[in-house]
């Protein structure tokens, strides 16, 4: 069913963990779940040199060269910017978004593929920690946080999914794009917004499990960002009254 697909990654300060996306890169390959793919980084604004690895990267991958495209600007503008423009350029007919650090990496695909579990174009498919079937290694206090935002949007919006937060999200790119094109969450609680149009155009989400491994370095600070997508979740309560 995945004849071609465009990878986005949303780069934020990677310059430490851009190892681990090029190793996975590595074996996507190596699966061969399709050779129609591109793989499509999105420089969001980093102070750091995660541009100039992205650079030298495809520059001597000569093999992948003409399958990898760098999106980069100056300010960082957050991870709904940073996917959104991704996906306005992606060509092929899926779409993969997942974080660079791969804590679940590509080659989850070839599982969803291997237990028929992407059987409808028109559903999108979001990985989620909180399934029975997924695997997860994780600190309890991120647990416990992702648990209690559960929680509260289910009680502002009436979401029953059991994790919206999981980068790892596969999307059919005509759909990825009406979605997308309609954002106005562009910080980290973009995937709420997502949840949202797709529930008012009559798009399903079907979750889906997965492997899951908490990674150093993450760019989420538990109490300062948790303030900041609670007003953004208070901000978005007005777009979106139940």
């Amino acid at each position: 069913m995945i004849r071609s697909i465009s990878i986005v990654f949303p780069c934020y300060n990677e310059a430490s963990r851009l190892k681990y996306t090029f190793n996975d890169i590595k074996k996507f390959q190596e699966k061969k779940i399709t050779n129609n793919f591109e793989i499509i980084f999105v420089n969001d604004g980093s102070s750091d040199n995660t541009f100039q690895i992205l650079k030298k990267y495809k520059n001597e991958n000569a093999k992948l060269n003409k399958k990898i495209k760098i999106i980069s600007y100056q300010n960082n503008k957050g991870k709904g910017y940073a996917l959104k423009k991704g996906i306005m350029i992606a060509k092929y007919d899926w779409i993969l978004t997942l974080d660079t650090d791969i804590s679940v990496s590509i080659t989850q695909l070839s599982e969803w593929i291997k237990h028929k579990q992407i059987n409808k174009e028109k559903f999108i498919y979001f990985g989620s920690r909180n399934l029975i079937d997924s695997k997860i290694k994780f600190k309890m206090y991120r647990k416990l946080m992702g648990l209690i935002f559960i929680t509260i949007i289910k009680i502002f919006f009436n979401i029953n999914l059991s994790d919206t937060q999981c980068g790892f999200k596969l999307y059919r790119k005509d759909i990825a794009r009406k979605l997308f094109s309609n954002l106005k969450m562009l910080d980290f609680t973009h995937d709420i917004e997502i949840v949202l149009i797709s529930k008012k155009k009559g798009y399903r989400i079907k979750e889906l499990p997965v492997n899951w491994i908490h990674k150093k370095g993450s760019k989420i600070s538990v109490f300062k960002d948790s303030l900041k997508m609670f007003i953004s979740l208070l901000k978005m309560k007005f777009i979106f009254p139940k």
